[in-house]
């Protein structure tokens, strides 16, 4: 196969740990041929999505890849095109999506569907699925999000749009700071927020549980917080330590399984503490490294794996 990878700049990615360099050397290794590009290069030519191009040649050290040959294709002359440019989603990442639907109407294979890419946002998705959701409000009015916290005295408060935990703060009643940190995230009233009850089973990670065209990885990656803090994203300085799925999160993920792939999520990244969802990850979800060197399990072998399995199923015949 031929596979296009959307990514951020390529001397940004970290070849020790970005899923997406995992899934390209899983790619070369099974036999296929890599390429990528960035979100900007999307263009559309008499009524074809295309993208400038360079073919990768993948090598194992740090100095991880090699530009072999940079051309213009059509989208549709690639076997599967990955979409992996990290959020925040704005403007320019939703104009991407509405490049990669056109594309798609041309006959690309897009991972993951634009229009899911679009419709479900990281955060707002887990309202979906409300019996594993903890006592959550979504709003831009800080008066009901003081309202909230006086409900429950103790909540973390995030925008909708960003990754990595950007922007989080945990909130009491007692923080002399709250009404300047809601005026800020709120863009003083205009851009709404999500706040959630604080959730002190954060102590033992934030979870993060892959699906990959509707199947479970067995293997959750627990990211947990520093010392003092309250955010486990490895982004955050979180240390990661992969465990085996418990029945509460076996439960969740396989109720949501399904639903994502019938909506063209090919590859999710699930957020549990404790025993509650906190977001559904649909732009560029990682862990896969992680996994891998602590459990065996090779993640980004069974994400490719998985896009043979989808083509091929395509291509035969009935």
């Amino acid at each position: 196969m031929k596979l296009l990878f959307i990514v951020d700049p390529l001397a940004g990615l970290k070849p020790y740990k970005d899923s997406s360099v995992a899934m390209m050397r899983a790619a070369v290794a099974r036999g296929h041929a890599v390429f990528a590009a960035e979100a900007s290069q999307l263009h559309i030519a008499s009524g074809i999505a295309c993208t400038a191009s360079v073919a990768l040649e993948i090598c194992a050290d740090d100095d991880w890849y090699r530009a072999t040959q940079s051309d213009v294709r059509a989208l549709k002359d690639f076997d599967a095109v990955v979409m992996r440019t990290d959020p925040p989603v704005d403007t320019d990442y939703l104009l991407a999506t509405h490049l990669l639907g056109i594309a798609e109407a041309n006959g690309a294979h897009v991972l993951n569907r634009p229009a899911a890419l679009r419709d479900f946002n990281e955060k707002l998705a887990i309202l979906n699925f409300p019996q594993f959701v903890a006592p959550t409000l979504v709003a831009a009015n800080a008066t009901n999000i003081g309202r909230f916290l006086a409900e429950h005295q103790d909540i973390i408060v995030k925008p909708l749009t960003e990754m990595g935990g950007s922007g989080i703060f945990r909130l009491t009643q007692s923080d002399l700071n709250r009404n300047a940190i809601l005026e800020t995230l709120t863009q003083r009233g205009r851009r709404a927020i999500m706040a959630q009850r604080y959730l002190p089973a954060i102590k033992d990670g934030d979870k993060r549980i892959l699906l990959i065209d509707g199947e479970v990885v067995p293997w959750a990656l627990a990211r947990i917080p520093l010392a003092g803090e309250t955010r486990g994203n490895l982004a955050a300085g979180g240390t990661a330590r992969a465990q085996p799925l418990s029945a509460r999160d076996r439960e969740i993920a396989e109720t949501i399984a399904p639903w994502a792939k019938h909506h063209g999520i090919f590859l999710a990244g699930l957020d549990v503490i404790g025993d509650c969802l906190t977001e559904i990850n649909v732009t560029s979800p990682t862990g896969f490294q992680e996994i891998a060197a602590q459990t065996g399990h090779d993640v980004a072998a069974q994400f490719i794996a998985a896009v043979e399995h989808t083509r091929l199923a395509e291509q035969s015949p009935g």
